[in-house]
């Protein structure tokens, strides 16, 4: 269990000082990005491109092992249709990302160096979710 909770520090640091360092946490950069036909700033495709440039060779290999370093089994999704929850979930979580300029990740990060700001995109992002909860799932027999 210390074992794990290490890890989980370290990591969540080590992303929340990326997200920073990248600029990620900054909403006017984050909005400067997403404004294609205006001021664009293009410089986060960099960071999102590097991204995937680790996590997805990295994603293959941890795959390929035999069990998570600190679980007994992995735990993927199960889920593989496109199904109405998940296209309005997209279009809020995008409508939330141009409106506040974060998204949940950057959000949480901000709190640390731009509270004022971020505490009421991140109380707007829990209260989201638990209203996500109350939308019944269609269950398919």
């Amino acid at each position: 269990m210390k074992r794990g909770l290490s890890i989980a520090l370290v990591s969540g640091i080590l992303f929340g000082a990326g997200l920073t360092l990248s600029q990620m946490v900054n909403p006017f950069k984050v909005l400067a990005f997403l404004d294609v036909f205006g001021h664009w700033d293009a410089s986060l495709a960099f960071v999102m491109g590097g991204a995937l440039f680790i996590a997805a060779p990295a994603y293959h290999w941890i795959l390929k092992q035999q069990k998570p370093v600190c679980e007994e089994k992995f735990y993927l999704p199960t889920k593989t249709r496109i199904d109405t929850r998940l296209v309005i979930g997209a279009m809020l979580f995008g409508m939330g990302w141009g409106i506040g300029g974060y998204c949940p990740g950057p959000a949480l990060s901000a709190l640390v160096i731009n509270w004022q700001e971020a505490i009421p995109f991140v109380l707007a992002m829990i209260a989201g979710g638990f209203l996500a909860d109350l939308v019944p799932e269609k269950t398919s027999n």
